[in-house]
């Protein structure tokens, strides 16, 4: 039997497939980021009570990164699991698994119904959501990225991305609307929405197709009895990498959204709607610098978006506090949106692409999974590292921490070389041409 070969054009499902990926990771970040949300807000004193407000926060933040622990795991089986038999089944089970277990919590008793079962449920769920997000990612990214036009690849890729500030806005949406409502309803309502949001993205990930290059893999015997362990022996200097690049996007993230809307709201317990609005304007800001982002990279090539990013980071590390510290509602949105919907998001619009490309095809989704979810497990412990520091040593601490992360991720993509430089962007845009004039894909 013939099996074609990937078009240069792509393929015919491409918007269809970017979209329905697109959809998938604003359930999987809408999911996660309403933990995260709740942990700042609620949860200390629902799950951890008899504890001082400071300990409490930091039990809840440590249940947060529990589930980024599970994530490496996650992303190892599957990745392995879509290196083996395909990217659309993992899409699926993934989403599935997260999003059922993101609406137990909005059921679960707290600490004064049934005592310290309450904190045990809690860590016990929040280990299948980390599980569940790990298997999300790279089979998302990779097969928007496989079904994209060559020479549009970096805005396909950035697609699914801009998934994840979509999950986010609406995350931060719902808490905002619940916050007045009384009770536990306040942080309960917005984890059982998330099963609205399930079937809508499992009605339209089941009628996704195949990626062509999994497909051809799979019918040419290109495939890999093991690709977890083949990409720990030969692409591990690749994964090193995409820890180095996401360290800074996961800890820039989290030490935003989470970590300083936590220390904003007890040090000005009234600004809590500004802040979450302003969280929510970020995140909308930041699905069109997204798609911005992952769009200019296949102009200009992925490295160049992400060593400015890196360097305006560092240079935000501390005025984000400074300008921050008094609650003035105009300087905080601004650190929101800048800190969330610019920084953050030229980031994560470059990655869908520029992390894909450091792999091949038969270990595409394991290799950019576990280094996008090793760096993930880290970034869940900036919150609780942050709080730590702001403890010992204040504000500065948690501004040090974040410096560093973004040095961490300046370093690595200054060693990371270019995957769509001039001269790929040349070969390419000829294949392309070429294509155009023998095949009847149209073009998006």
């Amino acid at each position: 039997m013939t099996h074609a070969h990937p078009s240069p054009l792509g393929t015919t499902d491409r918007v269809k497939t970017a979209i329905a990926a697109a959809l998938g990771t604003s359930v999987e970040n809408y999911d996660f980021i309403a933990y995260g949300t709740a942990s700042a807000l609620y949860f200390g004193a629902v799950f951890f009570p008899g504890t001082d407000a400071f300990v409490g926060t930091l039990l809840a933040f440590a249940t947060l990164a529990v589930g980024f622990l599970m994530r490496p795991l996650g992303g190892a089986v599957g990745g392995y699991l879509a290196d083996r038999f395909g990217r659309k089944p993992v899409m699926v089970g993934a989403m599935l698994v997260m999003g059922g277990a993101t609406f137990v919590i909005g059921l679960l008793p707290g600490y004064a119904q049934v005592g310290a079962l309450a904190p045990v449920l809690l860590i016990v769920i929040r280990m299948v959501q980390g599980l569940a997000f790990g298997a999300e990612w790279g089979g998302a990214v990779t097969m928007a990225y496989e079904h994209a036009p060559w020479n549009r690849r970096g805005m396909f890729a950035a697609i699914p991305q801009a998934g994840n500030p979509f999950g986010i806005a609406l995350a931060s949406g719902m808490f905002l609307l619940s916050a007045n409502l009384d009770g536990d309803w306040r942080w309960r309502l917005p984890f059982l929405f998330s099963a609205v949001l399930i079937v809508v993205g499992l009605i339209v990930r089941s009628r996704l197709s195949e990626s062509p290059e999994f497909a051809e893999a799979k019918a040419s015997g290109d495939t890999v009895k093991n690709p977890f362990l083949t990409t720990l022996r030969k692409d591990w200097r690749n994964i090193l990498k995409v820890i180095g690049l996401r360290i800074v996007e996961s800890f820039a993230y989290y030490l935003t959204a989470t970590f300083l809307l936590s220390y904003l709201t007890q040090k000005h317990p009234d600004i809590r709607p500004l802040a979450l609005g302003a969280i929510t304007a970020a995140s909308i800001t930041a699905i069109v610098i997204t798609f911005a982002a992952g769009s200019l990279t296949d102009r200009i090539g992925r490295r160049p978006i992400y060593i400015v990013a890196c360097c305006v980071a560092i240079l935000f590390a501390f005025p984000m506090y400074l300008l921050t510290n008094d609650g003035v509602p105009a300087l905080v949105v601004f650190v929101f949106v800048f800190g969330i919907g610019i920084i953050h998001a030229s980031l994560t619009g470059v990655q869908g692409s520029l992390l894909t490309e450091q792999f091949g095809t038969a270990t595409r989704t394991s290799g950019a999974s576990l280094g996008y979810q090793i760096a993930a497990a880290l970034g869940g412990f900036a919150p609780f590292l942050a709080t730590a520091a702001t403890g010992w040593l204040g504000w500065p601490g948690a501004a040090a921490l974040y410096l560093l992360a973004a040095v961490i991720g300046l370093v690595a993509i200054l060693v990371t070389r270019e995957t769509f430089g001039r001269a790929e962007r040349a070969r390419v845009q000829q294949l392309v041409e070429e294509a155009r004039t023998t095949e009847t894909v149209p073009v998006a």
